[in-house]
């Protein structure tokens, strides 16, 4: 019998291997069952989650450990010339540089994640992390604090691929379960690395006992940047160690390189340049175009072995040698379509909603009661940020799941962003009580509380956009390259939020405008675009789940489900 004629059986056989495979990585995609309201839920895979979180964590806590002293040091450094009133000039410079360098190279980070693997871009920006959390603490002039930040932005490539990597290890029974965990871990490190910013810096003051070294006092921030490096590097350690590689093409080929079990019963097979099937898997195509060297072995149903083996090796030499040709194809115009770039556009505002209040939130509490503040000091700003970063993780962690089931991606998104609203009016409501009561009175504390259980409940909206955004790739090998548009929108956008929240409280207080308050009106009427932009967001997503299924010409005809 023809090799040709048996390649209906022999993709049956590969296809249930490759299922088994799938479930064993919680890649399966299911089709949504007529009639059936829900899908059996796939197990998360609790190892590689666990990791990939830990991963994550390490991009908040570098990213947020320098906000309670940020203020302090500029005006150590001198560059204010004495004016306090121009501190939020140059810290919302620090702060941009970090995004401005980070929009520069995060798509391109990426495209490498496409081509070479999630896993070494991930490794690579986390020893970034390391290096240049290191860089800033031992910094101690203004220029060299902004390099510092350059270099972080530059070399962190993990925060895009983070979520293809989510997208990749979850299907579309599992998946809201496990993008919950991304924001919940962005809250968890938006609490240490403030609490560890507040409460690390200048040692020598606060513990001179055990910081006696002058070294404590001419680096007075290195311990706080220190100990998120350390963070960074634990994770850079356990990720070599133990973290899988999800871009299935790369899987495949560690795979074929390390199984020589079947490799003696394989003959020579060259697959040829004009494969053009609907997959690797499609054993039909590839089996009649395929050239053989030797002359065709005769496959009887009684040699199961022999059948699996040589269908094994047209599927290994398809998957391994397709990959290369389907990845030329993959270009930044591919993904410029409104599916795309609707969800990107939402992630600008929210990114850039979300950057202003964590710029103005420091900002406004570390400046004078006079000047329209609140009198805080570094401590007190992280003690703050910490306990409101704590009341964001317990949110996710036990409301997000089920709040998302009830009320669907697009709802949650929009009245969690709506929160950003009340957030920013509460700073102008924070101002005038204080300068009324000369103090941080019981009525300040009481507004601080609301202000942050707002924003607090913002932190919805991270797991809803990252799920439209994974959503809304092309196909699977497209995956990374969507996620690093995205990113790179979030990045340009974040680096422009600081310079363009601090200018404009530095101004409102300088010209006196309407008692200091015009930052807030503005950006107040910059979040209720995005709010508006929201409900342009398509209505749920693809029942499918995960669009590496479904070809750009059947992508319009998947059914939508409202999740």
């Amino acid at each position: 019998m023809d090799l040709i004629h048996e390649a209906p059986r022999c993709s049956s056989i590969v296809r249930v291997d490759e299922d088994d495979d799938q479930r064993e990585h919680s890649t399966s995609r299911k089709p949504l069952e007529q009639g059936s309201d829900s899908l059996k839920e796939t197990p998360l895979p609790k190892l590689q989650l666990f990791l990939l979180l830990y991963l994550q964590l390490a991009e908040p806590v570098t990213s947020t450990v320098v906000y309670p002293f940020v203020n302090q040091l500029v005006r150590q450094t001198g560059v204010t010339g004495g004016d306090d009133e121009k501190t939020g000039y140059f810290a919302g410079l620090i702060e941009s540089s970090f995004y401005a360098t980070e929009a520069i190279c995060v798509l391109q980070w990426g495209r490498a994640s496409d081509r070479i693997g999630r896993k070494p871009v991930m490794l690579g920006g986390l020893l970034g992390l390391t290096l240049s959390m290191l860089g800033f603490g031992l910094s101690r002039t203004y220029w060299a604090l902004i390099l510092s930040r350059c270099a972080e932005g530059a070399l962190n490539g993990n925060i895009g691929v983070t979520k293809s990597m989510m997208a990749e290890i979850t299907d579309s029974t599992n998946r809201a379960r496990g993008f919950a965990f991304l924001p919940m871990i962005w809250s968890l490190g938006s609490t240490i690395g403030p609490i560890l910013g507040g409460v690390l810096s200048t040692p020598a003051e606060r513990w001179p006992g055990t910081f006696r070294s002058r070294f404590w006092t001419t680096y007075p921030y290195f311990l706080p940047c220190i100990a998120a490096a350390c963070i960074s590097l634990s994770a850079f350690m356990m990720a070599s160690l133990g973290l899988k590689e999800t871009l299935p093409r790369t899987k495949r080929r560690l795979e074929h390189r390390t199984d020589t079990m079947v490799s003696a019963d394989h003959h020579a097979i060259r697959p040829p340049h004009h494969i053009h099937g609907s997959g690797p898997g499609d054993l039909t195509a590839v089996g009649t175009a395929l050239e053989l060297t030797e002359p065709r072995r005769e496959i009887r149903p009684t040699s199961t072995n022999a059948a699996i083996a040589d269908a094994t090796a047209i599927e290994e030499n398809a998957e391994v040698n397709l990959p290369d040709r389907q990845n030329a194809k993959i270009s930044i115009r591919s993904i410029l379509v409104p599916r795309v770039l609707l969800p990107i556009l939402n992630y600008g505002f929210l990114a850039f909603t979300d950057q202003c209040v964590v710029v103005l939130l420091p900002l406004m509490y570390s400046s004078p009661i006079s000047q329209g503040g609140l009198g805080f000091g570094s401590f007190t700003i992280g003690i703050v940020q910490g306990v409101a970063g704590v009341v964001s993780g317990v949110l996710q962690i036990f409301t997000f799941a089920w709040m998302h089931r009830k009320f669907g991606t697009k709802r949650l998104y929009i009245a969690s962003f709506a929160s950003y609203l009340f957030c920013i009016c509460a700073f102008p409501l924070l101002s005038f009580l204080a300068k009324r009561d000369g103090r941080v009175s019981a009525a300040v504390w009481s507004m601080i509380v609301v202000q942050n259980a707002a924003y607090a409940a913002t932190f919805m909206t991270w797991g809803c956009i990252f799920m439209y955004i994974s959503d809304a790739a092309p196909n699977q090998h497209a995956l990374g390259l969507t996620n690093g548009l995205a990113q790179t929108t979030a990045s340009v956008v974040r680096a422009l939020a600081p310079s363009t929240a601090s200018s404009l409280f530095s101004v409102s207080l300088e010209k006196n405008i309407a008692r200091g308050t015009p930052v807030y009106w503005i950006l107040t009427s910059i979040a209720a675009v995005g709010v508006a932009a929201a409900f342009r967001l398509p209505r749920g997503l693809l029942a499918s789940g995960y669009v590496a299924e479904r070809s750009p010409a059947t992508a319009t005809e998947t059914p939508v489900v409202d999740v």
